[in-house]
């Protein structure tokens, strides 16, 4: 499995190719490919790479699927034995990310299409190992009644 940590909008993410993660308001538009240079970990099978603060010749690329807005967070404001009450809703603005994929000095470690290929094998072999389970029996009814 191969990760990355990326910093955008302030905050730290732990990110996979294949995978969408929601993320602070980015200014593109849908379908444009983005990439992110602020890498602070990169991680692919087993060997780590962290940087000081930042990995040098890594990058992770993603594709903006849509804008859009958070839940809304409700603020309520009250001062007692006053009549003094204020509540007021915020919603923020959101981007969802497509990871594309993961590279490292100008080579790719990991891309969507990878990743998918990894995570159906293993479920192939299992199944292919294991054979086909019947499924079980519906418990006998007696009609005698």
């Amino acid at each position: 499995m191969t990760y990355a940590i990326i910093e955008t909008g302030g905050k730290q993410l732990k990110v996979e190719p294949g995978r969408f993660y929601d993320i602070e308001l980015l200014s593109a538009q849908p379908d444009d490919k983005i990439t992110i240079d602020k890498v602070l970990l990169v991680q692919h099978n087993g060997e780590v790479t962290i940087g000081q603060p930042l990995v040098t010749g890594a990058k992770v690329e993603g594709t903006v699927l849509r804008h859009l807005r958070g839940r809304k967070v409700l603020v309520y404001k009250m001062k007692p034995k006053k009549k003094t009450r204020k509540k007021r809703g915020h919603r923020q603005e959101i981007t969802r990310l497509m990871i594309d994929s993961i590279s490292l000095n100008d080579s790719v470690l990991a891309t969507e299409a990878t990743t998918d290929n990894q995570a159906q094998a293993p479920v192939s072999e299992v199944a292919s190992e294991a054979g086909t389970v019947p499924p079980p029996e519906a418990p006998e009814t007696n009609a005698e009644s």
